[in-house]
């Protein structure tokens, strides 16, 4: 935010004491001595003119705008503030040695007019252990990248981290979508250099896209280390890094809110729609984020934030796109159990392959459950001939509410369950039909390329 002008402090009339009698009549108090609360008046013998103040204040990092001028001499004289404290000073001396010689002292050694007190600073208080917030960032931010695509029709910034050795960025599909197709795409470190970078491979279902670096044989190429986002509870301890709003390295915390949560998130530029299972989590992480790690108490890697809620418009919005919606509080992430396998399946083949069951899904359906529709893209059937569906049993109209252990409470919750398994697993998927409630094992079947 740009900051406010800077105010300089008005004089204020200050009523004066009445004097104090002294405890001896016959002895005259003793010299009062300079208040350090109280400037001289100018041109008091013995005491040099002020510099002349400088006509701006500091700099704003998102405006510039100059601090008022500094007040004139006249100006900052407070009325009656000398005597105020002659008064106090006085009194002190007559109430007692103690009050008066601690009066006295605090007003030799003020002599600057500062009224600040510094703090003791303990050697040991500034070495961060390697396990704190403070640790964790110092030794992850020189891994984590601020990535820039551009093409003909638009551009954005977002956030990746490095996955190996090789010059792998890890990011998320929606940042680099607009250098896909012959756009450009650069990637800048904590240190500032900038490197091109070009696209591995893209999976637009996952939202998980792989880029690699061109000419940086002089990069430092630490890769973050990789967690284990199943192993991930409810309360643990959650660490963002990334670009929110272009704003490279910045730091947030909080904690894994809700695990396995459906989400389908877009870019809001008509794009076909990508499906999560998502680690919810309430650290601050807003447009920019994008593609960056989401971290445990340990530094490693559990996830890749991909959507928050808007408050905007109430719909999951992904970062780096066109919305300009902040933090709520409502993040999510891609396991990376789940990118990670996305990522070496890009870099080993270049593209995506998704865990299939070889039907469609009625995402307008409002009942409990996810329903299979009564007719699938283009006319044809809604369940692929001979495919993992039909050789299970399952029929249009069915609605299936449970795939394994995991209750399905809508057709995002479905694909994104589905797209945590591999190809050739088994699930045991529990469906209603007619009323009545049925079970069938699906061998799920496999799908490559983005359709």
């Amino acid at each position: 935010m740009e900051g406010e002008p800077g105010v300089s402090e008005q004089p204020r009339d200050t009523a004066q004491m009445p004097p104090v009698p002294p405890a001896h009549p016959t002895v005259p108090p003793p010299p009062v001595p300079p208040s350090a609360f109280s400037a001289p008046a100018p041109g008091t013998p013995g005491q040099p003119a002020d510099p002349p103040q400088p006509p701006n204040g500091p700099q704003d990092p998102y405006g510039s705008y100059a601090l008022s001028p500094a007040p004139a001499p006249e100006q900052r004289r407070r009325p009656g503030a000398g005597g105020l404290v002659a008064a106090v000073i006085v009194a002190a001396l007559v109430a007692g040695g103690v009050g008066g010689g601690i009066g006295y002292w605090a007003a030799n050694r003020a002599d600057n007019g500062s009224t600040t007190v510094s703090s003791a600073v303990d050697p040991k208080a500034l070495n961060r252990p390697p396990s704190s917030v403070a640790g964790i960032a110092n030794r992850a931010l020189p891994s984590v990248v601020t990535i820039n695509a551009s093409g003909s029709q638009e551009s954005g910034t977002g956030t990746g981290f490095v996955y190996d050795t090789q010059g792998h960025i890890l990011t998320n599909n929606h940042v680099v979508a607009p250098a896909a197709n012959g756009g450009k795409l650069t990637v800048t470190f904590s240190n500032g250099k900038t490197y091109d970078a070009e696209v591995v491979g893209r999976a637009q279902g996952y939202d998980i896209a792989v880029i690699k670096l061109k000419n940086a044989g002089d990069a430092k190429l630490n890769p973050l280390p990789v967690g284990n986002s199943d192993q991930a509870a409810v309360g643990d301890a959650t660490i963002a890094i990334g670009a929110p709003f272009g704003l490279s390295g910045t730091v947030t915390t909080g904690i894994v809110s809700a695990k396995n949560r459906p989400v389908a998130s877009s870019d809001g530029q008509g794009s076909t729609a990508s499906y999560m299972s998502a680690l919810q989590t309430d650290a601050s992480i807003n447009p920019g984020n994008s593609g960056g790690p989401l971290l445990n108490a340990n530094g490693a890697v559990i996830g890749v934030n991909s959507a928050i809620q808007s408050a905007n418009n109430g719909a999951s919005s992904p970062f780096g796109g066109s919305s300009q919606a902040g933090s709520i509080g409502l993040g999510f992430a891609i396991p990376i159990n789940e990118a990670k396998y996305v990522a070496d399946t890009l870099i080993k083949t270049g593209q995506p392959v998704y865990a299939v069951m070889g039907l469609s899904v009625n995402m307008n359906y409002n009942g409990q459950g996810a329903q299979i529709s009564d007719n699938g893209a283009n006319g044809g059937s809604a369940v692929t001939a001979g495919g993992p569906g039909d050789k299970a049993g399952l029929k249009p109209g069915d609605v299936i509410t449970k795939l394994n252990d995991t209750v399905v409470d809508s057709g995002p919750t479905l694909i994104g369950t589905i797209w945590q398994h591999r190809p050739g697993d088994q699930a045991q998927v529990t469906y209603q039909r007619g009323g009545s409630t049925h079970t069938t094992t699906v061998t799920l079947g496999e799908r490559k390329g983005d359709s």
